[in-house]
């Protein structure tokens, strides 16, 4: 036999192989047809525009419960509030602030109310440098001590911003600075957003009794 036949003779047995092959694989793969992995949805925390928490401004423009929001339902302005601290100088919450988490930058370094909260006027916030705030200017106190940041977000570049790049298709939004974050726990997981603290106290038990945080 030549060598040309011979070739001829295994390139034939090759392709009959292959074809076979081939034809095993499509009955193997008609028989039991691949099973495609199950996708889970989009978590819906990645699709919502909604902030962490309504801004005391949004919540007064709403017209919603602000009652949360007037400190002196409980508290008594002739009675200085008297912060307490445990022996690691970490702050002691009364039981009407337990839902509270103080972890407004590291090591504790901002561990006390005052440094937001006037304490001559519970019902407005002071800057670092002494000035006072209405409690709807809060982006101007966060601007007091993080000046780049604040600019950003004026700019647009930090924060929450929505709606559209084209302006005639609709608004660009640019949320306030806080309600974007926790004020009191700013580095929070966004994926189990926290439920809102602007929450009515309107039906706590004992509103017509005047305490201090000394008395809990």
């Amino acid at each position: 036999m030549r060598d040309s036949a011979k070739t001829a003779l295994v390139l034939r047995g090759l392709t009959l192989a292959f074809v076979g092959l081939a034809v095993v694989f499509a009955l193997e793969l008609r028989s039991h047809p691949p099973q495609r992995p199950t996708l889970p949805p989009v978590d819906t925390n990645f699709l919502s525009t909604a902030t962490a928490r309504l801004s005391a401004a949004d919540l007064i423009r709403s017209g919603g419960d602000t009652s949360g929001l007037e400190c002196y339902i409980c508290h008594d302005k002739a009675t200085p509030v008297k912060l307490t601290f445990d022996a690691s100088e970490k702050i002691i919450l009364p039981k009407e602030h337990g839902d509270l988490v103080m972890a407004h930058g590291r090591n504790n370094r901002n561990n006390n109310c005052f440094n937001c909260h006037n304490e001559t006027n519970l019902e407005t916030l002071q800057t670092r440098d002494g000035r006072e705030l209405k409690i709807t200017e809060s982006p101007q106190l966060c601007g007091s001590c993080h000046g780049p940041t604040y600019r950003d977000w004026e700019a647009g570049v930090h924060g929450r911003t929505s709606g559209y790049w084209d302006r005639a298709l609709g608004p660009l939004i640019a949320r306030s600075a806080p309600p974007a974050t926790i004020r009191m726990r700013p580095n929070f997981n966004r994926g189990n957003r926290p439920r809102d603290p602007m929450r009515s106290i309107r039906s706590w038990p004992g509103l017509g009794k005047r305490r201090s945080h000394t008395n809990v």
